[in-house]
């Protein structure tokens, strides 16, 4: 699979993959939704090498989902901040974790709580027309013309 069939691609599963595609990538944006920011704060919490993460950040802002604000001038220091695609994108980290739980969870694992009711999160992908869990019901896809 290259660049160009991505873009060309109809399935938006595999569009969306050219932006997230990768460990890193999804794991900055964990922690952009933790209120982390900066560079080094991204690179403390993942010990991932700089220029790795100069580049994930900046693919990161050509896909639409951080944009770079300049913090300092001298020495000219910039901050990631979620854009609304980035935003949207919290619902999706939280399936990857209740997958992550029921799949390959062992030990102690990190829980969510909502802040105001104080009940812990039970992520669930839910079919809006019909109110069903996503995977209770049998699919069917298709394909543009």
């Amino acid at each position: 699979m290259n660049d160009e069939s991505l873009c060309e691609s109809s399935c938006p599963i595999e569009r969306s993959l050219r932006s997230v595609g990768d460990q890193w990538s999804i794991l900055i944006l964990r922690d952009a939704h933790r209120g982390i920011r900066r560079f080094d704060e991204f690179r403390k919490s993942l010990g991932i090498a700089p220029t790795i993460l100069t580049k994930r950040l900046a693919a990161l802002t050509e896909a639409g989902l951080l944009e770079k604000h300049r913090y300092c001038e001298r020495p000219p220091r910039d901050e990631y901040v979620l854009t609304e695609a980035g935003v949207d994108f919290l619902p999706v980290l939280f399936m990857i974790g209740a997958w992550g739980r029921k799949h390959r969870a062992g030990g102690e694992v990190v829980r969510f709580f909502d802040a105001q009711a104080g009940t812990e999160i039970q992520a669930v992908a839910i079919d809006e027309v019909t109110g069903s869990p996503i995977g209770s019901r049998e699919i069917r896809i298709v394909m543009p013309d």
